[in-house]
């Protein structure tokens, strides 16, 4: 045996093969046969029309998933070992005549340079392929659809899965694809640039509707009408706490029922979502610690944190509305104002495997308009996006990272 060959045996042998070692030769047999969980539909990211099935923990059945779909040989593959203890199987998917090259490499090089005892699922080795890890906002996506992910493939990005992982990572992604759904390929292009529209505005609106009601009862009174001025007047008649204190509160408070209505089963979860949301609302209306108008804003700004389908942006969304909250507290809206500029220098300069996050805004291609804040007639959508196309002068060289 030589040298070089000990470790990949010592591999295979915790990986279930079983070694048979003769004199001048070595036998693996493949011995283990793990329980597979069976294809299911995407809980996660339902839609009323498309394929139902959804990606599972086994990297194998999760390709043949894509290959069922790209029958073509211009779909390559590589695996990575990463984990110096767990050894995960990872998985790098791209269409060899459709990726860009530099984008290939940048990925590779990423995945080879990692260092880590172990990874628990993809989106903590998502964490690590990040161009910004500090940054509040996803640069990657994730799916666990593949009709989700043969449509990435097919416009040209990279597809990263982990074995014992049902998601697969996207990358690059922007800022705009973020808002998009798998169900907007299937719905007409008027009901589905309809949808795209109230998704990118909700996320604006979830942001600015309870930091402009701090901001507008602290600083800026005389911009609301005399009715409207005397109802919060009013209904915050018996509060005790200045505004910037009492919405944080109940933003809090929603954030206590959401996470408890998440980790408990799910009928008591959905029970205790609803009837707390219900009977706390109530009671502290009643108490006199909150108003009875702010508890609407909540409620409305929280709903609208989920309309995004990425969940990771939803994330997002409920933790820089805190900014805004506080912001709007202390400098009313030229507060706000400053976190929004603050916002946007932030997602400008931000990219995802190197490529501008804010594409196709900045750089700017009319285009790519087409499929993205809209969704034009599908024999409208000649070209792929110029975030799959990714030319060489919109992506930074390796030598920059």
């Amino acid at each position: 045996m030589k040298s070089d060959e000990l470790p990949k045996l010592i591999h295979d042998i915790c990986s279930g093969f079983t070694v048979l070692l003769f004199e001048e030769e070595i036998i693996e047999i493949s011995t283990f046969s793990a329980p597979d969980r069976a294809i299911t539909i995407p809980d996660n990211e339902t839609t009323v029309m498309g394929p139902q099935d959804a990606f599972v923990e086994s990297v194998e059945t999760n390709i043949s998933l894509i290959k069922k779909r790209i029958r073509s040989p211009q779909l390559k593959s590589k695996s990575f070992l990463l984990g110096t203890e767990t050894k995960n199987n990872v998985v790098m998917l791209y269409m060899e005549n459709i990726a860009n090259e530099e984008n290939i490499k940048r990925v590779i090089r990423r995945l080879e340079n990692i260092e880590f005892h172990g990874f628990i699922g993809m989106p903590v080795l998502k964490q690590m392929l990040e161009d910004k890890p500090l940054s509040p906002f996803p640069q990657f996506g994730i799916t666990v659809r593949s009709d989700n992910t043969m449509d990435a493939l097919l416009n040209g990005k990279i597809v990263v899965m982990m074995n014992g992982s049902p998601e697969a990572a996207i990358l690059p992604a922007s800022f705009l694809e973020m808002f998009l759904s798998p169900e907007d390929q299937y719905n007409r292009w008027t009901t589905a640039t309809l949808l795209r529209m109230l998704r990118l505005a909700g996320f604006f609106i979830s942001i600015f509707l309870t930091s402009t009601y701090v901001s507008v009862l602290t600083f800026h009174p005389e911009m609301l009408p005399p009715h409207l001025l005397r109802l919060l007047a009013e209904s915050r008649s018996q509060v005790p706490f200045p505004p910037v204190v009492e919405a944080l509160i109940i933003e809090l408070v929603i954030e206590v029922l959401r996470e408890a209505g998440a980790r408990m089963p799910t009928k008591i979860g959905q029970t205790i979502g609803i009837v707390g949301g219900i009977v706390i609302g109530t009671a502290a209306v009643e108490a006199g610690l909150a108003s009875n108008i702010l508890i609407v804003l909540v409620a409305v700004t929280a709903l609208l944190s989920f309309i995004p389908p990425s969940y990771l942006m939803s994330n997002a969304i409920r933790f820089i509305r805190y900014f805004y909250i506080i912001a709007a507290g202390t400098l009313g809206m030229f507060g706000q104002m400053i976190t929004l500029a603050w916002m946007f220098n932030h997602l400008l300069n931000l990219t995802s495997l190197g490529t501008p996050y804010m594409t196709p805004i900045i750089p700017r291609k009319w285009t790519d308009i087409l499929n993205t804040i809209i969704r034009a007639p599908v024999g409208f959508i000649l070209q792929r996006t110029g975030l799959s196309r990714a030319k060489k002068d919109l992506v930074r060289p390796l030598d920059e990272e």
